[in-house]
């Protein structure tokens, strides 16, 4: 896959989370926090009203250090897939 196709397929995996309804399980949910994160370089560390949640997001964001913004991509595309794979 090129950088191009891959910046495409992932913008439309965003877009198709964001459009979804649904409530997601916390654990997509972080990963795919996490991915999101790393593949849009956005390091800001997590904060908010909930320190349990912060917390969360934190390992989260720890467990996938080392990634490249095009592995987080890769990685974010295969969980959106694989969620709404499982769930039909």
């Amino acid at each position: 896959m090129t950088s191009k196709e891959l910046d495409i397929a992932f913008k439309n995996a965003v877009k198709s989370i964001n459009e979804h309804k649904e409530p997601f399980p916390a654990d997509v949910l972080l990963r795919l926090y996490a991915y999101y994160k790393r593949a849009t370089n956005d390091e800001v560390t997590p904060s908010g009203g909930k320190p349990h949640i912060s917390a969360f997001k934190t390992n989260a964001l720890f467990q996938t250090r080392g990634l490249t913004i095009d592995e987080a991509k890769q990685l974010y595309i295969e969980a959106v897939t694989q969620y709404f794979l499982y769930r039909k």
